[in-house]
Formats: C-alpha cells, structure tokens, sequence
C-alpha cells in the first residue's frame, strides 16, 4: 500500500503546461485581441448590468433578479479563464499548479452548469409571468428566488465536486502538456496513464442531468408559453407578451449553440475537425454568453435601456414600464 501511495505522488505533476490553442501558436497574438475586447465588454457589461439592478428601485423585480444571477455567473466564468489565455497570448506564461488546475477547473464547471440553471429559471420566470400573470408576485417571493438561485448553485457544486476526486487520483504519466488555454475536465483526464473511463461516464452524466434537465425545462416552458400567446385574441397582447422572452431566448441561443457544437463534433466529428477549432469554440462557449448578454438586454429591455438613460442623465423623472 506504502508503494502505491508514493507512486501515486511520483506520478502526479507539480504543475501542467498550458499551450494555448494547438497548430495557431504563431497567431496567439492576433488573436488575443479579439479575446480581449471580448472580456472587457462582458466585464463593463455585467458589472453595470449588477449595479444597475442594485440601484434602481424599478428593476427590483424577479425577473431581474434572474438577470443580475446570470450577470454574476458570467463575472465568473470568464475571469476564471480569459485572465490566464491572455498570459498565455502576450506573456508566453503556460505553466499553472496542479493544485491551481484543478480549482481552474471546478469554477468552470460548476458556474457553466450554474448559467444553463439560471437561464431555466428565467424560462420558469418567463412561463409564471405570462401564463399566470396573477399570480406572478405571489409565487415569485424574494424568498423563493433566493432559494432557487442557491439550489442551483449547490447542484453545480455537489455536482462537481466528484470531477476534482476524479482527476486528483489519476496517475499522469503521459506528459504535462494540455493542449488548451484552461484546465478543462477530459482535457486534463486525457494525460493520464490510468483508466478514465469513470470520468468520462460520470461527465456524460452530469452533462444529461445539468444539460438534459434544464433544456427539457426550457423547452416545455417555452411551449406552454407558446400555446397561452397564441391564444391571447389581441395581435398587440401578443406581441408585448412575446417580447418579454426575446432577450432570455438570445441568451439560450448564446449559450446552447456553442454547447452543443463542441460536445457533437468532439463525439462525431473528432477526426474531422481541428483541434483548433474545438479549442476556439470552447473559449466561445464562455466568452460569447458574458459579452452578449448584457448588450441584448440592455437593447430589448426598456426599463434597463431608461435605467441607463437616468444614471448618465442626472434625472429622477423618468417613467419607467414593464415590457
């Protein structure tokens, strides 16, 4: 046992070697710029989006509650990985911890599963408020809202948390070099010498029932939604009444595409596609939701669209209305 326990420890890496996106070393730097603009925008976004909900007494609404979640797992997501691709573009830094990777890794995980929870709650949102207008206030109590939110983020992390057990207690013996700019799970896995074949189911598993879960949740929200618009017997209703959803579906579309081009083209495509590209869209898949969100409902919106019109004007005296 003495053994097995100090050839595990020889066979764990103090540190891995992060190298960027593979076959495109000599355009790192052209194209960090565009990675760059990218998470300045989510940042300047979100971070106004969360100061913007906070400081308008007419944006305290579950809705934006919704909203100011979503705009804090995006915060997340992208500073936990973009930070340490631009090292790597301008500063050639590849080299991360073991220790570091892993914890690289559990963020990423855990606040990508947290952002397809939020955008299912704001879907369940969307459904409560058209189909039982009603009752929208009675339901939707800030009680409730916080306690969904924190399910939801409790899911991501009891969820996630085997992916690091799983990964630590891997023997690597194939190298320390992971051809990407963040630590991600299979990308990590795929270095050792061991059987991974328990990562690779439990991943798929938790991608069905993070994924597969809110997806269904989305779908059957949207068409209960879909049947009480068409029903509504004035155009006007029905048009007021589905644009409410328009940003929250650009944000699915933001979120899921990405998604699920790398995870069918990993399983089907693999030898077809580059390797560039599979390392390219994953970066999307965490910059595109942050830097898009915030721009699409700050345009579709109108109570944030006149929050952000008071904030630079000075003026108290402009009326707000619900979409």
């Amino acid at each position: 046992l003495m053994m097995l326990m100090l050839n595990q420890t020889d066979l764990t890496p103090a540190s891995f070697i992060l190298n960027g996106i593979p076959g495109l070393e000599d355009m790192h730097l052209w194209i960090s710029f565009p990675f760059c603009s990218m998470y300045a925008v989510a940042m300047v976004g979100n971070c106004g989006l969360l100061y913007l909900i906070c400081n308008e007494e007419s944006l305290h609404r579950p809705m934006y509650y919704f909203l100011a979640m979503l705009s804090l797992t995006d915060l997340f997501i992208c500073s936990s990985t973009i930070p340490k691709a631009l090292s790597i573009f301008w500063f050639h830094f590849k080299e991360i911890s073991f220790d570091e990777c892993l914890v690289q890794m559990f963020f990423v995980h855990t606040f990508t599963g947290m952002e397809s929870g939020v955008l299912m709650l704001m879907a369940l949102d969307r459904y409560v408020a058209i189909c039982y207008p009603l009752r929208y206030s009675a339901n939707l109590t800030n009680p409730v809202i916080a306690k969904t939110g924190l399910s939801t983020f409790l899911r991501g992390v009891l969820l996630i948390i085997p992916f690091t057990f799983l990964t630590n207690h891997l023997p690597y013996c194939r190298g320390n070099i992971i051809p990407h700019t963040y630590c991600d799970h299979m990308s990590v896995a795929k270095l050792s010498c061991g059987n991974i074949k328990a990562n690779v189911i439990y991943g798929l598993t938790v991608a069905l029932l993070i994924g597969g879960f809110d997806i269904l949740c989305i779908t059957i929200s949207y068409t209960m939604i879909l049947r009480t618009v068409v029903s509504l017997s004035s155009a006007d209703a029905r048009q007021k009444a589905f644009s409410t959803c328009t940003a929250h579906i650009c944000a699915i579309v933001f979120s899921y595409s990405p998604a699920f081009f790398s995870f069918f083209s990993h399983r089907f495509g693999g030898h077809t596609i580059p390797p560039s590209c599979h390392i390219i869209v994953a970066n999307i898949y965490l910059l595109l939701p942050p830097t898009m969100n915030p721009i699409v409902y700050g345009v579709k919106t109108k109570q944030i669209r006149d929050g952000v019109i008071r904030i630079f004007s000075g003026s108290k005296d402009i009326k707000s209305h619900s979409i």
